[in-house]
């Protein structure tokens, strides 16, 4: 670190340092953050949803009604194959420009929030002040999810002005579509090659599975809605894995296909997986006549969004905006399953989305330092001046 970095770029530094990829632990970097809440005044829970696995909730103020939520994922995407030209787990200056995997997706926006509530006095607040740190959002939202279950179940809340610092360049965003996965899997009956008769070819079962997956695509691409605010205004079926078979010579007796849907807002995904249930269920009956199985299961699924445009917080943040509307964003969050909790999130933050999952990731210096004050107010025009 150099003497010319800012106490809000120091902590940046911190957190990017801490290689939280989704597949490892990020215990350390909820540790240290539960520890500056605690600091700053802050009363603290943690949540552990597996070993290394953790979602913070930090709270400050009175236990009323009203106040403000600000929300940010600690994990981050994977760097393997990418083309960087620094250390993507080492913060680096270049020009105006901080380089670093989770700079604006979306580090940034937590070290900002951080900082800002180290330089207020929270025994002025009037209101409820809570910082939800989630683990796992970038394998599908998996730390919101357990984490929105568990509070549920306790008959708990969140302020209803909630915020999820997701890069959109300061743009203000109240609705998402939502994303779910799921895994088909086809068994058939191994046999030689050379008597196929004697066999059930799991990738035929596959094929005619991918067909029906087909039609469905095109009956949920008729369906269309939100068509000012999203760049693909209808709900999308992506079939992005197949895997299946063992050797040319065999008739293949596995094969698993992982599709993801983006349900547009309004969607649920229970109502998705009713729909590719229905269109499954002719091929699952056919399977099972022939000695063969297509069963399938949701690996996960994260709700869209659609908060009301007159939502107690909009104005305050559209003030800070470049634009002075509403927008949509095409990518899921956790604020879909945080609005089960009693809240109307909004997704704002700094950074573009179109720098982040890429090599060299970056958020600018002033817009890092911009965060810090443009938090502050929030919590002051929420939580202190209410």
């Amino acid at each position: 670190m150099g003497e010319t970095w800012s106490p809000v770029e120091q902590t940046l530094d911190r957190l990017v340092g801490w290689d939280t990829v989704s597949h490892r632990p990020l215990d350390a970097m909820a540790g240290w953050l539960a520890d500056r809440a605690e600091a700053a005044g802050m009363r603290v829970e943690r949540f552990e949803s597996t070993p290394g696995k953790v979602n913070v909730v930090a709270s400050a103020g009175p236990d009323i009604t009203g106040g403000l939520g600000l929300s940010g994922h600690m994990d981050v995407v994977p760097v393997e194959g990418q083309a960087w030209t620094t250390d993507p787990f080492t913060l680096t200056a270049r020009d105006d420009r901080l380089l670093g995997r989770g700079t604006c997706d979306m580090k940034g926006f937590i070290a900002a929030t951080v900082e800002a509530i180290d330089g207020m006095d929270l025994q002025k607040l009037q209101r409820p002040l809570v910082l939800v740190w989630t683990h796992d959002e970038e394998v599908g939202c998996m730390g919101s999810a357990v984490l929105a279950r568990t509070l549920r179940a306790a008959g708990r809340t969140l302020p209803d002005a909630m915020v999820i610092g997701e890069p959109t360049s300061f743009q203000v965003a109240n609705l998402h579509p939502g994303h779910a996965t799921y895994i088909i899997t086809c068994t058939g009956r191994p046999a030689h090659s050379s008597r196929p008769s004697l066999g059930l070819s799991a990738i035929a079962l596959a094929r005619d599975v991918l067909v029906e997956l087909g039609h469905l695509e095109q009956e949920l691409a008729e369906h269309r809605g939100f068509e000012d605010q999203l760049p693909t205004p209808h709900t999308i079926l992506n079939v992005g894995l197949i895997r299946g078979g063992a050797a040319v010579n065999i008739i293949p007796e596995h094969c698993e296909l992982t599709v993801g849907v983006r349900p547009l807002p309004g969607l649920t995904g229970a109502e998705v997986l009713a729909s590719i249930e229905g269109a499954l269920a002719g091929i699952q009956a056919k399977a099972l006549d022939n000695g063969g199985q297509v069963v399938f299961r949701e690996a996960q699924c994260s709700e869209g969004l659609h908060t009301a445009a007159d939502c107690p917080h909009v104005d305050l943040l559209l003030r800070h905006s470049p634009e002075p509307r509403l927008m949509g964003v095409p990518f899921a969050t956790d604020a879909g399953n945080l609005s089960t909790l009693g809240c109307s999130p909004l997704v704002f933050g700094p950074g573009s989305i179109d720098v982040a999952h890429r090599p060299d990731e970056w958020l600018t210096r002033a817009d890092l330092a911009r965060t810090v004050d443009i938090v502050q107010d929030l919590i002051y025009r929420r939580c202190i001046a209410a």
